[in-house]
């Protein structure tokens, strides 16, 4: 053991498990959709439901939780932080933009329409 409680060899940065919105990989969505859709399918066949409507639960089923994960991925990228380059990008255009007085803005619209 090192002074700071680490074994020797043993690095300190182990990344910490990802738990919340961030932690829902593709993988793991089709995973959970698949023992999903497998719960559906048993349950309407014990329940002695036709192949038509076992085949209609499953299309329904299928596509709650595509628009459930697509409403989730949304959320995601709404929430998140602006990147370094969307910061450069809003800079950018503010430098490229031309100062206009608040007062001007509609005057030059109404001069340009006469």
């Amino acid at each position: 053991m090192t002074r700071d409680g680490a074994r020797v060899g043993q690095s300190l940065n182990i990344p910490e498990p990802v738990y919340g919105l961030l932690g829902m990989a593709l993988p793991k969505f089709i995973l959970g959709m698949i023992f999903a859709l497998a719960i559906v399918v048993g349950w309407s066949w014990l329940g002695g439901a036709s192949i038509g409507t076992i085949l209609l639960r499953v299309i329904i089923c299928a596509v709650v939780i595509q628009a459930g994960y697509f409403v989730l991925i949304y959320a995601m990228i709404a929430r998140s932080a602006p990147t370094p380059a969307d910061m450069a990008r809003d800079v950018e255009r503010k430098l490229n933009a031309p100062e206009v007085a608040e007062g001007e803005k509609l005057g030059s619209a109404r001069r340009s329409l006469h």
